[in-house]
């Protein structure tokens, strides 16, 4: 039907789909495999610095990336949600490299005072109660979806009140 192409209806094929998500560089935003090499960079920089770093840094920072694998590694039974991607990705290529980052261009005479310190120690901390408690929601998610699939098997077959006699 050519003379219905100047209303806009016409036999073309409809565009391809839309391709996933990504970042400025170009990766999937959730491509579990590079965030896993990223958070083995970040804990390669943090073994790095650990001589510049206060230990307590270093074992903060080591318990977040941890924590970031942690979460990862719930991907392979089912997928992250979002924002569970978005803040482990976020966190690992930002959040904690510009917090390490930060405290290391300072003067080696200005780490050596108590004030940087206590700060560095809160960001890490701040940034580890946004970990575990993502992690704590992606478990979460685990335990209702067990739960649902219970409550359809019962459902499902168990006896029903429809049942004759």
């Amino acid at each position: 039907m050519r003379w219905l192409r100047w209303w806009g209806d016409d036999d073309e094929t409809p565009p391809p789909a839309a391709a996933p998500t990504a970042d400025s560089s170009g990766d999937p935003v959730g491509d579990t495999t590079q965030i896993l090499k990223r958070i083995t960079d970040a804990e390669h920089f943090v073994n790095q610095q650990a001589a510049r770093l206060p230990a307590a840094a270093v074992v903060r920072s080591r318990w977040l990336t941890d924590t970031l694998r942690e979460i990862l590694d719930t991907s392979a039974t089912r997928p992250l949600d979002i924002h569970a991607v978005l803040l482990v990705r976020n966190t690992v290529e930002d959040f904690l490299p510009t917090t390490l980052r930060s405290y290391l261009t300072l003067e080696a005479s200005m780490r050596d005072r108590p004030a940087p310190v206590p700060e560095l120690l809160a960001q890490l901390d701040l940034l580890q109660e946004a970990t575990s408690n993502i992690l704590v929601a992606v478990r979460a998610q685990d335990r209702d979806a067990l739960t649902t699939q219970g409550n359809f098997l019962r459902t499902k077959f168990s006896g029903s009140d429809l049942d004759l006699p």
